[in-house]
C-alpha cells in the first residue's frame, strides 16, 4: 500500500511550527539542509525519518513552485537572477559548472545543464532545483535538441541492455539510437515530451533515465507481445477482483502476468534506474498494446498487488492523450484527479469498501482479523495487512504479514541488473 506522511511530532524539529509552511529563505535553507541529512541516511519508507523526508520534500517542492510562479523564468534566467542578487561574475560559477567555456555556453544557452551542474548550483547558490530543471526544450523537444550524453549509458551497459553492435559504437547518439532501434526513429523525442506523460513523485526525476527505463520496458513488451488485442471493455472491476484472487497462490504475481496477456496487456518487471523513484508505470505502446511496468522497488506482496491495480486503473480509465503514468506510490497525490481515482479504484478492487467497513480488520490490528478478511475475499493476507497499515498510517505493525521478499524471487529481479 502507498505510504503517506503522518506529521509525527517526534521529528528533529516541529512539523507543526515550521515544516507545514516555508515562509522565508531561512526556512527554505533549513529544510534543504535537513533533506540532505535525511537522504544521506537512506531511510526506509514508512519509518519516522522516511515520513519526514516525504513531508519536507513536498513542502520544499511547493515553496519552490510558488517562487517560480513569481519568477516565470527559464534555467538560464534563474542563474542570472541569482548572480545579480549575489553580485557574482561568470568566473564565480566555474567551481560549480566546470570551466570558463562551459559557463559561457550555459549562460548563452548553447549548452544544457547536466544533473551534476544542477546539484552544484542548487547547493552552492540556493537556486530552486525546479527552476534549473524546467528545460523548455523538454516540452518542444526534437531529435536535434536531445542531449544524447545524458542517457545513463554506463548503467545501461552494466545491466546488459546494449547489444554487441551498440557497444562497438563510440558516440552517445549512435549508442542510444541503436538501443532504441526496435521502437522507431523518433521514439526518444516522443518519450521526452513532458506534455504526454504524468510523473507522481515528491522528488525531481532524471527524465533521460526515465525515458531509458521506459524504452527498456517497451522493447521487452514488444518482443513478447500478447496475441490478443487489448479492449478496455474487458478490464472491468470484476476482472480486477478475479485477478486479485490469484494472489492466494504462491506464484500469484507470475500468474497475474499470464492472466493479463489474455486480454492484451503486457506486464514487464524492470528495476528502476538511479534518480528515478518509481514503483510502477502505465504505458501505451500502441492503441492495441498497453503495458504495466513494475520496478519491485519495495519487495512486498501487498505492494505488488496495489501497484499493479493502480496501473491497471490508469490503463482502463486514463491512457489516451497521456501515454505514460509514472508512479512513486510512497507519495500521496491528492492534487491530480487521475491519481486520486487510481488510488481509489485500486483499493476497491482489492478490498471493497463495503467489506472493509463490516470487517473486524477495520478496527483490529491482529493476525486473526487479517486472516478473517483475507479468507472472506479469497485474497492473500498480505493485501489485508497492507490495508490495515495504510488505514492506521502505521508501517511498523504486521510486518511479518505483508509478504516481505515474496515477489522479486518470482521474477529473478536483481535491482543492480534489472529484471526479466
Amino acid at each position: 500500500m502507498p505510504n503517506t506522511q503522518n506529521g509525527r511530532s517526534d521529528l528533529p524539529f516541529s512539523v507543526h511550527t515550521m515544516i507545514t509552511s516555508i515562509k522565508s529563505d531561512a526556512d527554505y535553507q533549513r529544510a534543504l539542509s535537513e533533506i540532505e541529512r535525511l537522504m544521506d541516511r537512506s531511510p526506509q519508507p514508512g519509518s519516522p525519518e522516511g515520513d519526514q523526508l516525504n513531508v519536507l520534500s513536498l513542502i520544499v517542492q511547493d515553496y519552490e513552485q510558488r517562487q517560480l510562479a513569481d519568477l516565470s523564468v527559464d534555467p538560464v534566467d534563474a542563474i542570472k537572477f541569482r548572480m545579480e542578487q549575489m553580485n557574482l561574475s561568470p568566473r564565480d560559477l566555474v567551481p560549480l559548472i566546470g570551466s570558463r567555456s562551459k559557463v559561457s555556453e550555459i549562460l548563452s544557452g548553447k549548452r544544457q545543464l547536466t544533473l551534476s551542474m544542477v546539484r552544484a548550483l542548487h547547493k552552492g547558490l540556493g537556486i530552486p532545483a525546479n527552476a534549473l530543471l524546467q528545460e523548455p526544450s523538454l516540452f518542444d523537444i526534437t531529435e536535434e535538441t536531445i542531449d544524447w550524453g545524458r542517457f545513463p549509458i554506463a548503467e545501461m551497459k552494466t545491466r546488459g541492455w546494449l547489444s554487441k553492435d551498440a557497444l562497438m559504437l563510440r558516440d552517445a547518439k549512435s549508442i542510444v539510437e541503436k538501443f532504441l532501434a526496435p521502437l522507431g526513429g523518433s521514439w526518444a523525442a516522443a518519450a521526452l515530451y513532458k506534455r504526454t506523460q504524468y510523473v507522481r513523485s515528491a522528488r525531481q526525476m532524471d527524465q533521460y533515465a526515465l525515458a531509458a527505463w521506459k524504452a527498456r520496458v517497451c522493447i521487452k513488451a514488444i518482443a513478447n507481445s500478447p496475441s490478443q488485442k487489448f479492449s478496455r471493455s474487458r478490464l472491468t472491476m470484476e476482472f480486477l477482483r478475479e485477478l486479485a484472487r490469484l494472489s492466494i497462490h504462491e506464484t500469484g504475481p507470475r500468474k497475474a502476468a499470464d492472466y493479463l496477456r489474455n486480454i492484451g496487456i503486457s506486464l514487464v518487471v524492470e528495476a528502476h534506474l538511479p534518480e528515478t523513484y518509481i514503483d510502477g508505470a502505465a504505458i501505451l505502446v500502441s492503441e492495441a498494446h498497453p503495458v504495466v511496468g513494475l520496478t519491485l522497488r519495495h519487495d512486498r506482496i501487498d505492494n505488488f498487488w496495489f501497484v499493479l491495480m493502480h496501473e491497471l486503473v490508469h490503463i482502463q480509465r486514463h491512457l489516451g492523450e497521456i501515454v505514460a503514468f509514472y508512479d512513486d506510490l510512497d507519495v500521496d497525490d491528492v492534487s491530480n484527479e487521475f491519481e486520486r481515482e487510481a488510488d481509489q479504484y485500486a483499493g476497491e478492487a482489492l478490498i471493497p469498501e463495503a467489506e472493509w467497513l463490516q470487517s473486524p480488520a477495520r478496527n483490529l490490528r491482529t493476525a486473526e482479523a487479517v486472516q478473517h478478511l483475507a479468507d472472506r475475499l479469497q485474497i492473500h493476507p498480505a493485501i489485508v495487512a497492507g490495508r490495515i497499515r495504510h488505514h492506521y498510517k502505521s508501517y511498523r505493525v504486521l510486518n511479518r504479514l505483508v509478504g516481505q521478499g515474496g515477489v522479486r524471487r518470482l521474477f529473478d529481479v536483481n535491482p543492480k541488473r534489472g529484471g526479466v
